[in-house]
């Protein structure tokens, strides 16, 4: 291959922050000397923990603030659980995360069903904008289930007799 000489001027945008007037950052580089003392700022209060929190093996500390809106319940909190005494670097910490929030939401709609409230699935899953942009994959999702259903209901039905 040949070097072919390139002219620098001839790249669009070439330079542009070279010019310190046109520099985006220059405020940021006028150093007043408290730039290193941002890390001695007033911690805020300490939020009360008044449910069970499941905190990383990684903090040593709750943060400052945190979410209660949920507390971990159920089997899905028996997971939870289990995951946060492993490490955030092992598959041990995040797929029986991701297995807990899929059994929650089942214990969810059980939890409506308990207390007399029929969930609206078809609204909860987002089907109706599904269905306006993607009517062939709901289609083709609700084959699918129908089928798996009708192959697992005939196969206890078969097992019966």
């Amino acid at each position: 291959m040949k070097n072919i000489p390139v002219n620098i001027q001839d790249i669009p945008g070439y330079g542009m922050d070279a010019d310190p007037e046109n520099e985006p950052t220059y405020p940021m580089k006028n150093y007043t000397g408290d730039d290193h003392n941002r890390i001695n700022y007033e911690r805020s209060e300490q939020q009360p923990a008044d449910v069970e929190l499941l905190m990383s093996t990684e903090r040593p500390a709750l943060t400052a603030v945190f979410g209660t809106s949920t507390p971990p319940s159920g089997l899905s909190g028996m997971i939870r659980r289990y995951a946060f005494k492993h490490s955030e670097d092992r598959y041990r910490h995040w797929i029986p995360l991701i297995l807990a929030d899929r059994i929650n939401v089942y214990e969810g709609v059980l939890g409506d069903l308990a207390h007399g409230h029929i969930p609206n699935i078809f609204a909860e899953r987002g089907l109706k904008s599904s269905w306006k942009y993607n009517k062939k994959g709901v289609i083709k999702k609700t084959v699918v289930a129908v089928l798996v259903t009708a192959a697992i209901i005939s196969f206890f039905r078969r097992k019966k007799r």
